[in-house]
């Protein structure tokens, strides 16, 4: 029996409506699955507008941001633990709200935790003179987790102590022209002298039993991690720890054993640094090192009095989670703009890392937007949240690890946030490719703390003109994709330093009324960061500039002549860096041509596309296979960092190496060879940019 709907003979007017009917039902649902222009505030956008439409929606971004700082600040979010968790969650339901495609990976690294501590002073009787607080005076209430340095080993002393200023060579050097020797005593350092690990790996050298960092007057006490040789897991070494199954190094390997201090330390504050520093007698501390004291203090020890001091370490693995949101790409969807920054943090992390966090979220809601909108980034752009980068930029060194040959055809930038806003003035760290860009957008944005200037005319008032760290440094995020996997790499932050780094001062309320109350230098920083993505996500030719990156290395050149004075050649160098400066000079030829040509031919679009890998795929060929001597890890020719952490040389990290091994060697002739062969690794990586540069083979 025919349905009670039809009628048992359909005529044409039947045909006719049910053809009305199933048109009608499809451009319903055409409409449906289209956004909604009658809830839009903007109308579709095309790919040359994006700047700007994107820099058009910051009318509600200092409260956006500010309520995101907020949000993450309002308990200690350290990773590994539930106050991580939490952190997670809310970045994953922040990017999904702003609809964007969003999915996170696991991994499995060994974190270092504080189990117990003590610490107090003992007369040279070994009698109880007092005990000593290892608590936090601006942590009352013991929220955050307690002062540690994650990494150190668990051990014991019980010694006299020794006061070595900022713990630096010439430190120890002038105690040993006052006579005093650190071996078996409890070394008491001010904060400042670099890197941690390397300041304790110096007093271990030594024969130092163990070292107290002071704090600061403000109450804070800085936590932070002494791990040693580079970032990721220390159990894997140049792979992912992608599960608790995953192949590791037994913890009583060689390779593993050398990234941990072989004495344990502890952070203090001031009160207790300065309770142990009247207690010494000895030599009278150098005039020089009395500029750095707030109290007076009779000599530098050691003692008489004793410390008695433990550290009981809980090393274990634990769970991290790295989050993402992609945005594919329309043309190119196989190359990737990278932005990253990672949410984890020692204590509330206002500054370190979640102004950037917030700024992240500030800049995916933008895109959010511009996507409902009817935009689409010509190549893929992928926003990251890294955990565990506190621990040894974990996070991130184990996705690249993970990633590696993906990265290396697809990579074209990865652009960091860590600390987006500590202070005021703009700084920055680029690969030179980006100078130009990065310039040229400064001078687009206003300055926040004042609106008649650019950011650009304020930068270079703050410098006497444009100043750009040059990433050689393993301090945050960009490390794994620079160092290890050759991609150009940005870094970007507002203020120099700050004073409650790693401390429980690092609170939304220290930002609120200190560092950014109205949140405008938030925004700057969105708005540059987000920018020189767009830029080089949209741009037909990727905005790369190799001449800015062969006056660099000219500079560089220059300057390692004037370090190696005479006996060492430097011609190699010299004569390939000539080559890559004609090389770059051809490449901005072919790319304004090539900008020239009829975006709509497909022969056009091939030869843009084949430039354009050219110009991403530069970076790579200052890579070495081998990696650096004894630090095969570190890959980078050019901008790796040395293995002396004082060092003050930026670039050509295998040459500043050989120079300081050159030192210490018997044979003089066998330090130069070294040093002429490493000039010669140098070259040969500039000489293989400049065909990469041109696309061609020998």
């Amino acid at each position: 029996m025919p349905f009670p709907f039809f009628p048992k003979s359909p005529t044409p007017r039947f045909h006719l409506l049910c053809l009305l009917f199933v048109v009608s039902l499809f451009v319903l649902l055409y409409s449906l699955s289209r956004p909604n222009s009658s809830s839009r505030n903007t109308p579709p956008i095309s790919q040359t507008t994006s700047a700007a439409f994107f820099v058009s929606l910051s009318s509600s971004a200092n409260s956006t941001i500010a309520a995101d700082l907020r949000a993450l600040t309002l308990r200690p979010h350290l990773a590994g633990t539930l106050g991580g968790v939490s952190a997670a969650a809310y970045v994953v339901s922040r990017l999904r709200a702003a609809g964007l495609e969003t999915h996170t990976r696991e991994y499995s690294p060994l974190l270092s935790y504080p189990s117990d501590a003590s610490l107090s002073l003992l007369r040279p009787d070994g009698s109880l003179l007092t005990p000593l607080s290892l608590a936090e005076p601006a942590d009352p209430g013991g929220v955050a987790v307690r002062p540690y340095h994650a990494y150190s080993p668990s051990g014991a002393a019980v010694a006299p102590a020794v006061y070595v200023n900022l713990g630096r060579e010439e430190d120890f050097s002038a105690l040993e022209r006052l006579g005093v020797r650190v071996g078996g005593c409890v070394v008491i350092v001010r904060r400042g002298g670099g890197y941690r690990g390397g300041v304790v790996a110096r007093a271990a050298e030594r024969g130092a039993a163990a070292v107290l960092v002071a704090g600061g007057r403000d109450g804070g006490v800085e936590r932070g991690t002494v791990i040693l040789g580079g970032p990721g897991d220390p159990l894997t070494p140049g792979w992912a720890a992608a599960a608790a199954t995953a192949e590791r190094l037994g913890a009583e390997e060689e390779e593993v054993r050398k990234r941990f201090p072989r004495i344990p330390s502890m952070p203090v504050s001031a009160a207790t640094s300065t309770e142990i520093l009247r207690t010494l007698g000895g030599p009278p501390v150098p005039h020089d090192w009395r500029a750095g004291l707030e109290m007076e203090v009779n000599g530098v020890g050691p003692g008489p009095a004793l410390v008695n001091f433990t550290y009981q370490e809980d090393r274990k693995l634990a769970t991290i989670k790295d989050i993402f949101a992609a945005i594919r790409g329309h043309e190119e969807p196989d190359k990737y703009i990278i932005l990253g920054n990672h949410r984890d943090a020692w204590t509330y992390g206002a500054v370190d890392p979640n102004s950037g966090t917030s700024v992240l979220l500030e800049i995916a809601r933008r895109f959010g937007i511009m996507l409902h909108s009817g935009w689409r980034p010509r190549r893929t752009i992928i926003l990251c949240s890294w955990d565990a980068e506190e621990f040894g930029m974990i996070g991130s060194t184990e996705w690249v690890e993970e990633n590696l040959g993906n990265l290396g055809s697809k990579a074209v930038v990865y652009l960091n946030v860590d600390c987006a806003v500590q202070g005021s003035g703009f700084f920055a760290g680029l690969t030179p490719q980006l100078d130009k860009l990065l310039i040229d957008i400064t001078k687009q944005v206003k300055d926040p703390d004042d609106g008649s200037k650019s950011v650009f005319d304020t930068w270079i008032a703050m410098n006497g003109g444009i100043s750009i760290d040059r990433l050689a440094r393993v301090d945050s995020d960009f490390s794994a994709f620079l160092h290890h996997a050759g991609v150009p790499s940005g870094d970007l932050y507002y203020g120099k330093e700050f004073s409650g780094y790693h401390t429980a001062l690092d609170s939304y309320s220290w930002m609120e009324k200190d560092g950014d109350p109205f949140f405008h230098r938030h925004v700057a920083i969105t708005e540059i960061w987000g920018l020189l993505a767009l830029h080089i996500a949209d741009d037909s030719i990727i905005p790369f500039d190799y001449l800015s990156y062969a006056s660099q290395l000219q500079e560089y050149s220059n300057k390692l002549s004037r370090l190696l004075g005479e006996g060492q050649s430097l011609d190699p160098i010299n004569t390939s860096i000539r080559d890559f400066t004609d090389a770059a000079n051809e490449a901005l030829e072919v790319g304004k041509k090539l900008q020239e040509q009829d975006n709509s031919k497909e022969f056009s679009a091939l030869r843009r596309r084949a430039f354009n890998d050219r110009l991403m795929l530069v970076e790579r060929s200052f890579l070495e296979a081998e990696g650096l001597k004894g630090r095969h890890w570190f890959k980078h020719l050019l901008f790796s960092p040395p293995e002396d952490y004082e060092s003050k040389v930026s670039f050509f990290p295998g040459i500043v190496d050989a120079i300081s091994r050159a030192r210490k060697l018997a044979s003089e002739k066998e330090g130069q060879l070294a040093i002429q062969h490493e000039i010669w690794r140098i070259a040969r990586a500039i000489t293989r940019a400049a065909h990469a540069l041109r696309g061609d083979l020998t």
